[in-house]
């Protein structure tokens, strides 16, 4: 049933009596009362009534290693991996070290491997000289509470501190940026350094798409964009990944698939501090907060 009133709609569930401003959250509290549970897994027999439980629910599955190496019996979540895995039984592809014969599957990690030998020690303290091999030795070094009374901080004007000078040369620049913006975009204000950036954005604004694939005509509103597209005809891929030998038509677009071998998840949720590979996940994942938020909010 739906109530009018002056000021808001009220949806109302006839068995229990609560109201929602909602139609969608009035028919997914409605759940609890019917039992229907629309996501289906296709793994097992589990339904879930809600998104949110259906989608922990997968994180399960995504525990199960069913990849079994013949060899030693090591388990793995993706066939890629197990693949990688296997070039240490097999010897195929492998980087030798050219000192001691140690062989890996990676060639970063051969990099790695062969600063124990040569010594160098490519990465400087800023504060005190030391230098290190690794650069994740160095990041732990800095955080020494020795380390940390010594920094000095510069400040900016604006407040803003860094630990050293030329960080704080490079942040006062954006200042005289901002002073030196004199190209202002008619439609929403914004200005620009160069009259060449402010005629690409207000493209946003008009729409207009002034560069053409020759070959299948697909307009684009800036000639990076056709440039990456037109390598979709060619199938050229000039960027392979040094792991499993797949090839991107960008650097960013390898940046982004290496985080699947890596495991970096840069892009953190604020409210629970899940941990995303790429950006639109994560605004996927916060989307989830605000219906859960907006939700309560109504069923009190």
């Amino acid at each position: 049933m739906t109530i009018h009133t002056g000021e808001k709609t009220k949806h109302v569930c006839h068995p229990c009596g609560k109201t929602f401003t909602l139609l969608r959250h009035l028919k997914i509290h409605q759940r609890i009362h019917t039992g229907e549970k629309p996501y289906h897994c296709s793994k097992c027999p589990e339904s879930f009534a809600h998104l949110l439980d259906y989608r922990k629910h997968r994180q399960t599955h995504r525990k199960e290693k069913p990849y079994h190496c013949d060899d030693c019996g090591k388990t793995f979540s993706h066939f890629r991996t197990l693949k990688v895995h296997r070039l240490i039984h097999t010897g195929e592809n492998l980087h030798h070290c050219s000192y001691c014969g140690k062989g890996f599957t990676i060639r970063g990690n051969l990099n790695t491997h062969l600063l124990t030998h040569t010594k160098e020690k490519p990465h400087q303290c800023s504060i005190c000289g030391q230098r290190f091999a690794r650069s994740q030795c160095l990041k732990k070094h800095k955080l020494k509470k020795l380390h940390m009374e010594e920094v000095r901080y510069h400040i900016c004007d604006c407040g803003k501190s860094f630990t050293d000078v030329e960080k704080l040369q490079t942040h006062a620049r954006t200042h005289l940026k901002n002073l030196e913006k004199r190209f202002c975009c008619s439609y929403c204000g914004r200005t620009f350094v160069r009259a060449g950036d402010l005629q690409s954005h207000q493209r946003t604004h008009t729409g207009e798409k002034p560069y053409i694939c020759a070959i299948c005509g697909t307009r684009f509103a800036q000639s990076g964009n056709l440039r990456v597209h037109q390598i979709t005809h060619t199938k050229e891929r000039p960027y392979p990944c040094t792991v499993c030998d797949k090839g991107f038509t960008t650097p960013g677009s390898l940046k982004v698939h290496m985080r699947l071998h890596t495991g970096e998840k840069p892009y953190v949720c604020s409210l629970c501090g899940k941990g995303f590979h790429v950006p639109k996940l994560l605004k996927k994942h916060q989307e989830h907060h605000t219906r859960e938020m907006t939700a309560s909010l109504d069923m009190t």
